[in-house]
């Protein structure tokens, strides 16, 4: 594909998940955990319901996986940022573990993430293996190159 079509391409799909996020938002189906050092966000995490972060069932790596045990909420952890000035202090897992809390004050059910295994990888956004595993996330398949699938259940 030419580099315009490309550039084009993906102009488009940041226009849509741009307007699919503020469409969650106008109707209060998003849900994100901040983070504040003396009274600045510094780090934020993404997290919600299958319903409200679909994109990962498009992709074709995931479609062979299902959720065992017949689990009716399955609850998604996508997504970290951290300032540059706050990353390795803790930040992400501070975020993770609320994003935990909240969705266990929320009834709980399997949750999904799908951190790197390797860091300077191209998602570094949704986290790190040890940060999950700390947490009591088990790793249960391989995600493209440099990612994982893990689960656990609250």
């Amino acid at each position: 594909m030419p580099e315009s079509k490309k550039l084009h391409s993906s102009v488009k799909r940041a226009a849509r998940n741009r307007q699919q996020k503020r469409e969650l938002v106008e109707n209060g189906r998003s849900h994100g955990i901040l983070v504040y050092a003396e009274g600045d966000p510094v780090g934020w995490c993404q997290y919600g319901p299958k319903e409200e972060l679909p994109r990962i069932d498009n992709n074709r790596r995931y479609r062979g996986l299902t959720a065992e045990g017949g689990m009716n909420r399955l609850w998604r952890i996508t997504c970290f940022v951290v300032d540059k000035k706050y990353r390795k202090r803790g930040v992400a897992r501070a975020a993770l573990k609320a994003a935990l809390e909240a969705i266990r004050k929320k009834g709980g059910g399997r949750v999904e993430a799908y951190p790197i295994t390797r860091w300077g990888a191209y998602a570094e956004y949704r986290g790190t293996v040890s940060m999950f595993q700390k947490e009591g996330f088990k790793i249960v398949a391989t995600f493209g190159k440099h990612n994982v699938v893990m689960r656990r259940t609250i």
